[in-house]
């Protein structure tokens, strides 16, 4: 087929394949063609959903396939979003189509697929068809019709009534009032008593809910030093970026909102991220107690419908707030004036799948290509953040007390060492009877959920590993079953050892659920929760928990680092740290930098209302400065002393990282395929005289996980520009088996 320059259009494909395609646009289609639709095109045997990226042109003819539909009436992105497109597919070195797809709401392209149908003659043949797609939601409104002669009897005739008397209601809402209301409802139709008129309405995740209004709380010094200076970038239109550092309950986010204000105020709009999804309903209701504009939400607890539905509303200019957790950063909002992470040290902002995006650093690449103030807020923040802040490529705002002159908790490191076997040392015991006498609500911190850590034979030394990775299976007595915690394999749990057949079996170490069992026998009259993946799991399941904890129904509460994170709760006068230790210990340079940061946002919860704090952590190191520094309140000195070690063995922010992680199902496949793909980046370093240091390759530090043997690459380099020159050629010049995966992740978080 002859093609013209004038009707071939640019399609990038959700594949993991890299570029884009070229299609012949044909001329019934060509007024409806614009960027940011979707197109469904032929793709080999099959037909999918591309993304039309714009007119293109070929140094020479070829045939090309032709687009067969357009599926939007309306753009799903524009050009300025497609540039951040391309930002983030060239960085992270990903297929542009994939991450589209992932900006975009789930579920909503078309597939052929293929199921077996009979003919006419009975024999069964191949049919095409088209999957997916997202559809709207539409609801039948009924209202009565004034002064008609014709009257139902009966259930309808109480219809009609409160239809004449309310005005137009929604058949949903009937059927509250009346029950199965159906056949009432087509009868007054039918008399001309009343008319139905059908349209399309919005999954409200916050439908049933209630939340007041309240006024902006008066500024502390601090508060109105960083409140003026972030109030100026905003009206400036230019780009700022700002590290707000504040203490545990000192306000920031009062700074947030008096920050957004000055931005609406402006005519411009607020995204606003944070690291859990449990921190979104109590901030949501902060924010809509004090915005009356339109607010959404979009995070992985809301149903796919209600996320659809959320994002066509900020797509059509409905809402001027969006809250949410990481992939809230590719909300369609128009005229950004403000971009707030929250939380910014939290590893949760990186994609640990697909495109492995970090929503903190794209934060800052979305607030300058949309001129909009950016503010990074944490009590820890990353010490790459605060290096930036000191060397001034961050402003930095500083909140040094907490609001209302509250103190901050009084805080007592306990030794654990000589103590094998209790999971309460004396002082804490005491410390929670006493919180409970007086009233006040206690956190229990473990970071480890399940009852026990591993099983182990005490007759031939069998521990229990999962068979698809490299760990051993944790055992949840509500489940009755041991679990992996990173492919969900579970089986039952055994009464004798499967090795040896030995009877003297036990369970070592402590989870969630077993700190729970031995607080209800130390505690009996205490009520006691626990919040984990496990008890979180299902739609409200976060709320559900920290509202009890909220209106005083709880009086301990256990949870993993889930409860570290951000939550406000006046009552909680002790916070005991079960165990500090297990995050000290992991192969990763930024083990220390994670442990001072979840120790001192977990005691932070502590006397955040009128009754002052108390905090206790048991410790195996208690000279360890990641400890000592967290305890003592001390963030300078625990930067001095990490930024020191950082400098000496050269990680981030003195170089900058790159991971590759190669898998297969075969342990010797792995280690060839690895060991190629060193040789050749190697090579590749040797030949275009890179200034980076290539590591490996090793054995993953989690050597098998699902079945499959990981080997590891590290490459550290000072210049990002030479890093990621070496990535795109090793990505052109590489070639792997089917059954070999390579990952690569730019800026990794996880080293395991």
């Amino acid at each position: 087929m002859q093609t013209s320059p004038h009707h071939i259009v640019e399609v990038a494909i959700p594949l993991p394949l890299e570029g884009s395609f070229h299609y012949l646009l044909p001329e019934r289609l060509a007024g409806q063609a614009a960027l940011g639709k979707r197109v469904l095109v032929p793709f080999g045997k099959r037909k999918l959903t591309g993304y039309l990226l714009g007119p293109a042109t070929l140094a020479e003819t070829v045939e090309l396939k032709e687009v067969l539909d357009i599926l939007d009436e309306e753009p799903l992105f524009t050009a300025s979003e497609l540039e951040f497109y391309r930002w983030i597919a060239n960085y992270y070195i990903h297929p542009l189509g994939e991450v589209i797809k992932m900006a975009l709401p789930a579920g909503i392209n078309l597939v052929s697929r293929y199921r077996c149908e009979k003919a006419e003659d009975g024999t069964p043949v191949l049919r095409e068809y088209l999957s997916g797609g997202r559809h709207v939601r539409t609801e039948k409104f009924y209202a009565a019709v004034p002064e008609v002669d014709a009257r139902p009897r009966g259930k309808g005739a109480a219809i009609l009534d409160h239809l004449a008397e309310v005005g137009e209601c929604s058949a949903a809402s009937l059927r509250e009032l009346f029950g199965d209301c159906a056949p009432q409802l087509h009868r007054l139709v039918e008399l001309g008593a009343a008319r139905m008129s059908e349209r399309e309405v919005y999954r409200d995740p916050f439908r049933a809910e209630s939340f007041g209004h309240d006024a902006p709380l008066p500024l502390n010094p601090g508060q109105a030093e960083a409140f003026s200076r972030v109030s100026a970038a905003i009206e400036s239109g230019a780009f700022s970026p700002f590290l707000l550092h504040g203490v545990t309950g000192s306000g920031k986010t009062e700074v947030y909102l008096q920050s957004i204000a000055v931005a609406l105020r402006a005519g411009k709009t607020a995204l606003v991220l944070v690291p859990e999804i449990a921190l979104t309903p109590q901030l949501v209701g902060r924010f809509k107690r004090r915005f009356d504009c339109g607010i959404a939400v979009l995070h992985s607890g809301l149903s796919d419908g209600e996320r659809f539905d959320e994002w066509r509303r900020i797509r059509r200019g409905e809402a001027q707030i969006v809250i949410g957790a990481r992939s809230a950063l590719f909300a369609p909002l128009e005229r950004v004036g403000v971009i707030v992470v929250d939380e910014e040290h939290e590893g949760s902002y990186k994609q640990s799948e697909g495109v492995r995006y970090n929503s903190r650093d794209l934060a800052l690449v979305r607030g300058k290509l949309n001129s909009a103030v950016v503010i990074l807020g944490s009590a820890t923040p990353l010490v790459t953040s605060f290096y930036a802040a000191k060397n001034g490529r961050l402003g930095y705002l500083h909140l040094a007390t907490r609001v209302r002159e509250l103190p901050m908790p009084d805080t007592v490191m306990l030794d654990a060492r000589g103590h094998k076997g209790e999971t309460f040392l004396p002082p804490l015991v005491e410390a929670i009877g006493e919180n409970l006498a007086n009233g006040g609500q206690t956190l229990l911190f473990l970071n480890r959920r399940g009852f026990a850590t591993y099983l182990v034979c005490h007759d031939c030394g069998h521990v229990l590993r999962c068979p698809n990775c490299e760990v051993t299976l944790t055992y949840h007595r509500g489940k009755g079953r041991h679990v992996c915690h990173y492919c969900d394999y579970m089986i039952p749990a055994p009464s004798v050892c499967p090795a040896c057949q030995g009877s003297e079996i036990t369970m070592l170490g402590r989870g969630t659920e077993r700190v729970e069992e031995e607080v209800q026998e130390l505690f009996a009259k205490a009520r006691v929760s626990r919040m984990d993946r496990d008890t979180t799991k299902g739609k409200g399941g976060h709320a559900r928990v920290l509202k009890a904890l909220a209106d005083g129904s709880v009086d301990i509460l256990i949870g993993t680092q889930m409860i570290a994170k951000g939550h406000d709760f006046p009552g909680v006068t002790l916070v005991g740290v079960v165990s500090a230790d297990a995050s000290l210990n992991l192969p990763d340079f930024r083990s220390s930098e994670r442990t001072f940061q979840l120790v001192t946002q977990v005691m932070g919860r502590a006397g955040r209302g009128d009754k002052p704090g108390k905090v206790l952590v048991q410790t195996l190191a208690p000279e360890h400065y990641a400890l000592t520094c967290a305890v003592g309140h001390d963030f300078e000195g625990f930067y001095e002393k990490e930024i020191e070690f950082r400098e000496e063995v050269g990680y981030p922010p003195f170089t900058h990282l790159a991971s590759l992680t190669i898998s297969a199902l075969s342990a010797r496949q792995a280690e060839q395929a690895a060991e190629e793909a060193a040789r050749l980046l190697r090579r590749i370093k040797s030949e275009c005289r890179l200034r980076v240091e290539i590591l490996g390759p090793v054995t993953a530090p989690l050597g098998k996980v699902r079945g499959r043997f990981r080997w590891q690459i590290l490459l550290k380099g000072k210049e990002r520009s030479e890093l990621h020159k070496l990535l795109f050629h090793f990505r052109s010049g590489y070639s792997h088996p089917s059954t070999v995966r390579m990952v690569v992740d730019v800026d990794p978080v996880e080293m395991l």
